[in-house]
């Protein structure tokens, strides 16, 4: 059973080394009572099984990112794998009547990481990893062997855990500054990401609009929004050094709070990633109870930015009502 937690996560997970079928994508693994004695006894012929087990555990997770192709690297900022018995009072509950009469072990697993992404695929994989070494010890001394059932319990942080940010959608609105879009010339893609963005984390984007790079064009229609009580606006384009990026400039005029840590967590999160990020001018701040949020024009600038800030940005509503932190 793998039990992760991370700083904007927690997320458990149970796997185990447990006797039964493959069942709805769960995974057991399974020994004989004869094994479970010599377990108990430490009479295996490979020595000691679990700290064996979660030595390699700790490694299988750290080499997730060189495992699976889709993963990066995230920090470990604390693990642990714990090893029981199989007992069915203890844990029917999590594998239901397919353990009944059945002897093994349960791996129960756990992993925190301060981070924005989870820490899931790395448990996963210490689990696993640890899974399989068991069953290398073993295997010398039980021919009838199974891996199997491994399962998330909880998880609370990271992206998905929308839950402590907002109870209900946050309503949005994503502006687009550009000449050249509003004219026809050039197709909009950063504003169509953001909006997909925010979509994919459960808010709800009620206004897309596209208007040149003019600050009366861009501060009516924020206005606008802050007056139907909008509580996102997100802006793209108009955030670098050129001579029409007024995007920024704009914004400024209008906000009565500055929240700069928002636009210098876009900054960091994208410095990291390219060294262009640091032209970035983006501003973050509030007028009334509506947030506004300046992003990049470029589709990778856009993404990384909101990247950075999803969904913790939609806390800043609660605090605008004097909700607090």
């Amino acid at each position: 059973m793998p039990n992760f937690r991370q700083n904007y996560s927690h997320a458990r997970y149970h796997s185990q080394t447990v006797h039964t079928s493959n069942r709805t994508g769960r995974r057991h693994s399974f020994c004989s009572a004869a094994t479970v004695d010599l377990i108990r006894n430490e009479q295996l012929p490979k020595g000691n099984l679990f700290d064996v087990a979660r030595a390699a555990g700790f490694l299988g997770a750290k080499a997730t990112p060189q495992l699976l192709p889709h993963c990066h690297p995230v920090a470990i900022d604390g693990m642990e794998l714990e090893f029981e018995f199989l007992d069915k009072e203890l844990h029917s509950e999590l594998f239901g009547e397919a353990i009944a009469g059945r002897t093994g072990i349960v791996i129960k697993g756990e992993a925190r990481s301060i981070g924005r992404t989870g820490i899931e695929m790395e448990m996963l994989t210490g689990v696993s990893v640890a899974a399989l070494e068991i069953y290398d010890m073993l295997k010398p001394v039980d021919k009838v062997l199974e891996i199997g059932h491994i399962r998330l319990l909880e998880k609370r942080g990271g992206k998905s855990d929308r839950h402590r940010y907002f109870a209900t959608p946050p309503s949005c609105a994503v502006l687009v500054c550009s000449d050249s879009t509003a004219e026809g010339k050039r197709e909009d893609r950063s504003g169509k990401i953001i909006k997909e963005m925010l979509e994919g984390v459960g808010a709800w984007v009620k206004h897309y609009m596209v208007v040149p790079d003019n600050k009366e064009d861009i501060q009516r229609q924020v206005r606008e929004w802050v007056k139907e009580d909008i509580q996102f606006v997100f802006t793209t384009g108009g955030t670098g050094l050129g001579p029409r990026d007024n995007t920024v400039d704009a914004v400024k005029e209008l906000l009565e709070r500055d929240a700069d840590g928002i636009a210098e967590a876009m900054r960091v999160y994208g410095q990291q990633r390219t060294p262009m990020a640091m032209m970035s001018r983006g501003v973050a701040g509030s007028v009334a109870q509506t947030l506004i949020v300046t992003l990049p024009c470029s589709s990778d600038g856009a993404r990384e930015s909101l990247e950075a800030i999803l969904p913790a940005v939609f806390h800043a509503r609660k605090m605008m009502k004097g909700g607090g932190h």
